[in-house]
């Protein structure tokens, strides 16, 4: 005996995951939240419509729905089978279940007294996070992933304190944010406050100077991946303040079309010349320029070459005595 309760739409509900509301929704743009929730509809009804067909019904671009789509799979609320026209819905509860019950492994009794112990000193500190950034209504997944980072990263805790701090300042607190920034901080090799502290004082001078090229060259807005890249490799990486890199500013002015790789050109040539401070940079230029001045006017050639006899004033005066005056007069 089959029951099948035949329900018009009118009757009918889509329920939505809070855990999809509290944990995906805020990092995603609004279209993509229109195209997740149209699919969770469309696979309870077990509909089969296009990547067009969504976006007529969104009044969406259908290059829009296919972007969102490839987002909703790498956040894993989506999933492809075999077949590449078969989307399921990811059963969100089940994967968070996943995340915070995983098989245990064998230990020995000190191991598990250590371990032991970090737990209950990780639980506290991860309770001091869920009270300072989430309200104390933090999702219990996120216990699992803290103590993840932890692990992978080997922060100590007042730089996870830190990295929880930092990315709700500037974009909030999404998983897929903290683990950038976390990946970032650890190429860094920041693992402590002193760590930390270090890399806080290089960004802030990395900002400075930042700031500084862009009055300089009047770009309005901010600074483009690439070109922030070649900033930072000539702080970072050459260790050149604004006064080094302004002379190369300054050279642009000569150029037709002046660019980030032209700059780039001129500050690389310095330093694979070895040249540090500013002073090293103008005496070098200096020589350089008496150099060719002194080829254009033929200073310094060597000894034993002769030049051309000039064309004018090759003679030599002729001298008259007054015999010869008197008598030219007496011949007149």
């Amino acid at each position: 005996m089959v029951f099948d309760a035949n329900l018009s739409i009118l009757y009918s509900d889509s329920p939505i995951p809070d855990i999809f509301i509290s944990e995906y929704m805020p990092s995603l743009e609004s279209d993509y939240v229109k195209v997740y929730i149209y699919c969770i509809f469309l696979s309870k009804h077990r509909k089969n419509l296009s990547s067009q067909d969504i976006a007529k019904k969104l009044e969406l671009q259908t290059t829009r729905v296919k972007q969102a789509l490839v987002m909703l799979e790498e956040m894993g609320l989506i999933s492809r089978g075999d077949n590449e026209n078969v989307l399921s819905m990811v059963d969100l509860k089940e994967k968070e279940i996943k995340k915070l019950y995983r098989a245990k492994t064998t230990s020995t009794p000190d191991e598990a007294a250590l371990s032991n112990d970090r737990s209950k000193t990780r639980s506290r500190f991860i309770s001091s996070i869920n009270n300072a950034f989430f309200q104390g209504v933090m999702n219990p997944s996120w216990y699992t992933d803290i103590d993840a980072w932890f692990d992978k990263y080997q922060f100590e805790e007042d730089v996870m304190y830190a990295l929880f701090k930092h990315c709700q300042d500037y974009k909030g607190l999404s998983r897929q944010y903290i683990t950038k920034v976390a990946d970032s901080w650890h190429s860094k090799n920041i693992r402590n406050s002193f760590d930390l502290d270090k890399y806080s004082i290089e960004s802030q001078q990395l900002k400075d100077i930042r700031g500084k090229i862009s009055k300089k060259l009047r770009k309005q807005g901010y600074l483009t991946e690439y070109e922030d890249a070649y900033v930072e490799k000539w702080v970072s990486e050459f260790r050149y303040d604004f006064e080094i890199i302004e002379l190369a500013l300054k050279r642009t002015t000569s150029a037709v079309n002046p660019s980030f790789e032209y700059i780039n050109s001129i500050l690389t040539d310095w330093h694979n010349k070895g040249y540090k401070t500013k002073e090293e940079i103008l005496a070098a230029e200096g020589n350089k320029k008496a150099a060719d001045a002194g080829k254009r006017t033929g200073v310094g050639k060597p000894a034993g070459r002769t030049s051309a006899a000039p064309q004018k004033g090759n003679f030599e005066q002729r001298k008259y005595d007054d015999e010869y005056f008197d008598k030219l007069y007496k011949d007149v």
